[in-house]
């Protein structure tokens, strides 16, 4: 038979057990929660390689990728390819790119190639937000549009004029300096009602436009004469001074400047 007692043991043992059971609850709620936070971590953030950047510092579109990844704080592991020494046309870069141009990133299988194309990818998938790639269709189309213009038409007609003179002692042909001046005159036009090239907010389109109005500065060509590119060029040159400007494209601009200077007779 039970005693009082007894039945005063039970209640405190059924008390305790229900303590506890509610303890285990909890313990077995937090454990799952704990787990959910390092899946979390690993998965997204913690346990994430590094893009691997393929690029070689002095080249245009090598620069705007990297100036975006210091704005963004994406950690690159570097690989250097010297294209002047062929490292392009090894095996191994050519397994990974078949077109072996630079820059190349590879994120986790994700291998692209087209700086541009890049800088689109890392805004989307490594910015806090959309200021520097906008979601809104309307305005990305703007962004879009002004990136498309520095690829076909100003960055192409200062590589046209430029770069055969740097790599292959090809004269300047003036005839193309004036279709690379009617370039910064569209340009100049676009910027017109707004302090940025596709709106009053500094967006990857600034950024590529950035790394080619620059280099033809250093290069000689005279960007003070299209007044809006002048103050265009020094709000871009101060929103990046935060992110290393100088180191990652002012003096790497410098050098192919000084590569010019070398082959002609600009000053």
């Amino acid at each position: 038979t039970q005693t009082a007692g007894d039945n005063g043991n039970l209640c405190s043992i059924f008390v305790c057990f229900n303590s506890l059971k509610s303890d285990l609850i909890m313990l077995d709620d937090t454990t799952h929660i704990v787990k959910e936070f390092v899946y979390c971590i690993l998965s997204r953030g913690g346990a994430k390689m590094s893009p691997t950047l393929y690029y070689l510092p002095p080249s245009p579109p090598c620069r705007s990728v990297l100036l975006l990844g210091k704005m963004l704080g994406i950690d690159f592991d570097l690989k250097i390819i010297n294209v002047l020494a062929g490292d392009q046309l090894k095996p191994d870069f050519l397994e990974l790119n078949p077109q072996h141009c630079i820059p190349t990133i590879n994120d986790e299988g994700l291998v692209l190639w087209e700086s541009r194309a890049i800088l689109q990818y890392l805004a989307a998938a490594y910015g806090k937000d959309d200021s520097l790639y906008p979601k809104d269709v309307r305005v990305r189309a703007l962004v879009d549009q002004r990136i498309h213009f520095d690829l076909s038409t100003l960055y192409a007609r200062m590589f046209d004029y430029y770069l055969p003179t740097i790599f292959w002692n090809a004269p300047l042909d003036e005839s193309k300096k004036d279709r690379l001046a009617e370039a910064f005159d569209w340009f100049n036009s676009t910027l017109k009602g707004h302090e940025f090239a596709a709106t009053d907010a500094f967006t990857i389109a600034d950024l590529t436009l950035l790394v080619t109005v620059s280099q033809c500065e250093a290069f000689g060509f005279d960007v003070n004469s299209y007044n809006r590119v002048k103050h265009w060029l020094q709000r871009c040159k101060d929103h990046m001074q935060p992110y290393d400007y100088e180191e990652l494209n002012g003096s790497k601009a410098t050098i192919l400047a000084d590569m010019l200077r070398a082959k002609t007779e600009i000053p």
